[in-house]
């Protein structure tokens, strides 16, 4: 029997999952690495740290299960997206830390091509923001770092990626400088509707050409590792950033079908199918996944605050012992108060975009105790949804089915899938397999290696845990999102 080793290097940690013939886990390894905060808004990771994660946490789930890596038939690769690397060709080393997806530093550079006039432009290529949140603008931060930078990229002497194209770049000892089409329209570089790296784009940032990966589909031939990282040489044949990743594990591969993640935020994409959909209501534009040559494409929207809501419950307010039990404590809520929390915390993000506005209680009552607190948590988390919903039906109106596939730590909670569904008024299914992100790397590479099944095979074997069906009436939803919005708008508004 083949194995297949899936690599999820996220935002917090590492996690290497050794998944069997039949696509079980058979074995799991994990380790957190430090974050770097130097000033306020700005995040940063240490590369050379990220690189010990993987290569430890590989080696452990092998030496744990007793697999070697001759018994490997391929390894897949999901990541934090738009995490940004810049590295020496000859030596390896990183030019500067790397500057994470969740850094604002790059405010001015966008305000600068605001101004300038490029925003439409640089939105109906990458079907991106413009905003600090992608690549792009932290590429060309980091190469204002020292006088020649740019200079020796355009030589091909440094070289750009995110964290697939930096891992892939070293497991293969430097001879694979690639991404795939998912991660790499989220730099803010890559036009998706041409499937090449835009020169325009590329020009004013100043971001040389030369530096920049190839893109592959995310099934490929991505490079062969170097033996003595692992003890065999073995090809890595999959890479999807992660929440496309989850999307693919979800098998989401049908016009109309929409995954959405719970964890500390919130991210959902819905599958347009084979034209990218422009939205008009702040929401991305991204690939979805690429196989065989041909893109599909999804809309994206996410939520800053979703399980952080919970944890604010448990660490900021001390109304909670575990984030658990927030389900159980929202049931005992008085149904007769109608308390709202608006989690804006840091900001409020698709579809308002609103990065500077803080949250906000509203109906708060004498009676007002820690069920209602738990019970508004949970649903503000719905109601973010719902948002997210709104605008996807408002960008794609020829699309009026949606089916809703939940995965992440919230999507546990019986209690919060059935708010979930009670206020979008849509079923929500949640699938046997919670760990979607990392099955969907491991996918990917056992369908390049032969030995996991194609799409319509692979989507066959997807099972249902439960789903949950609205059971509330259409008015009280109706007037309970109202005051939803009444509620956002006054905290827009402050």
């Amino acid at each position: 029997m083949k194995f297949i080793l899936a690599i999820d290097q996220g935002t917090t940690s590492t996690r290497a999952v050794l998944f069997d013939g039949d696509m079980q886990a058979v074995g799991t390894a994990q380790q957190e690495f430090p974050q770097y905060f130097p000033k306020a808004g700005w995040v940063e990771h240490d590369l050379d740290e990220i690189w010990e994660s993987v290569v430890a946490t590989c080696r452990q789930v092998l030496a744990q299960t007793g697999i070697t890596a001759a018994d490997l038939a391929g390894i897949g690769i999901t990541n934090q997206r738009e995490t940004t690397a810049v590295w020496d060709k000859a030596t390896g080393a990183p030019l500067h830390r790397a500057i994470v997806w969740q850094d604002r530093r790059t405010v001015e550079i966008c305000e600068a091509l605001r101004g300038g006039g490029h925003e439409d432009m640089i939105r109906h290529k990458t079907g991106l923001l413009l905003d600090p949140y992608f690549s792009g603008t932290k590429a060309s931060w980091i190469l204002d770092q020292q006088p020649e930078a740019r200079d020796r990229a355009a030589r091909g002497e440094l070289l750009f990626g995110t964290i697939d194209s930096f891992l892939i770049w070293r497991l293969t000892g430097g001879a694979s400088h690639v991404t795939d089409a998912t991660n790499a329209s989220r730099t803010m570089l890559y036009d998706i509707r041409e499937g090449a790296w835009s020169e325009e784009i590329c020009g004013l940032l100043q971001v040389p050409m030369a530096m920049l990966p190839e893109v592959k589909d995310c099934a490929a031939d991505f490079g062969i590792t170097v033996p003595e990282i692992l003890g065999e040489a073995v090809p890595i044949l999959g890479v999807a950033g992660d929440q496309q990743a989850a999307g693919i594990g979800q098998a989401c591969f049908a016009p109309g079908m929409m995954k959405s993640t719970y964890g500390t935020g919130c991210f959902a994409l819905l599958n347009t199918g084979e034209t990218p959909v422009v939205s008009h209501n702040r929401l991305l534009t991204t690939v979805a996944y690429q196989l065989g040559g041909k893109p599909t494409y999804a809309l994206e929207g996410s939520i800053f605050i979703a399980g952080a809501a919970v944890q604010w419950l448990r660490d900021g307010l001390g109304l909670l012992e575990d984030a658990a039990q927030s389900g159980a404590l929202a049931r005992q809520a008085d149904p007769e108060q109608d308390v709202l929390l608006v989690p804006a915390f840091t900001g409020l993000g698709a579809p308002y975009w609103q990065p500077e506005c803080r949250g906000a209680v509203f109906g708060l009552t004498r009676g007002t105790g820690p069920a209602e607190m738990a019970r508004a948590a949970l649903q503000s988390v719905a109601y973010q949804t719902r948002d997210l919903l709104e605008a996807m039906r408002a960008d794609w109106p020829e699309e009026t089915h949606v089916t809703l596939r939940v995965d992440g730590g919230m999507s546990a909670s019986d209690w919060t899938m059935q708010s979930l569904s009670d206020l979008l008024g849509a079923a929500v299914d949640r699938p046997k397999m919670q760990e979607t992100t990392v099955l969907g790397a491991g996918w990917l590479a056992g369908m390049q290696a032969g030995i996991y099944p194609d799409q319509a095979g692979f989507a066959a074997t997807w099972a249902l845990d439960r789903k949950f069906t609205p059971q509330m009436a259409p008015a009280q939803r109706d007037a309970a999102y109202g005051r939803w919005q009444r509620a956002v708008q006054a905290v827009i508004g402050v």
